[in-house]
């Protein structure tokens, strides 16, 4: 790891508060001090990744990481992850999505438009926070590769 690698800031795409503080608590609780920057809606975090105009350049030397719901309250969170994969500048930013469906369809569906990591938000506590447990020891090995 060069010296001059810049940490990881956590993006986090979750318009459920309760599960905005889960996934929070169980970050930190996994160690993981990286900062996170939480949004509630699609459109201020699209403005967040892309800038205001929506080119993707903004984020061209950030190391980001994105957790995003697929259900937010102005746009679905495929849309978004269509939108970052599809951008030169944002394409290598790991995208993991957090859903509560299990539809095989959409889980492909995400898959295809590249998303790297795909979690199921099971209804009971323990089952969420152990997978965002998992997903906080991947954060601490993880290296986001430097965008153009």
């Amino acid at each position: 790891m060069s010296h001059d690698a810049k940490p990881v800031t956590i993006v986090m795409i979750e318009d459920d508060e309760g599960h905005a503080r889960l996934i929070e608590k169980n970050i930190r609780r996994a160690g993981v001090n990286n900062e996170i920057v939480p949004f509630t809606d699609g459109t201020s975090a699209l403005t967040y990744l892309m800038g205001q105009d929506g080119s993707g350049e903004v984020s061209s030397g950030r190391q980001l990481l994105v957790l995003l719901d697929l259900n937010l309250p102005d746009m679905t969170g495929v849309d978004i992850l269509e939108k970052v994969k599809g951008n030169e500048h944002t394409r290598r930013t790991p995208v993991v999505v957090l859903t509560t469906t299990d539809d095989q369809r959409e889980i492909q569906r995400c898959y295809d438009l590249g998303a790297n990591v795909y979690i199921t938000k099971p209804v009971d506590y323990d089952g969420f926070a152990n997978a965002i447990r998992q997903l906080g020891l991947f954060f601490s090995v993880i290296q986001v590769p430097e965008s153009e």
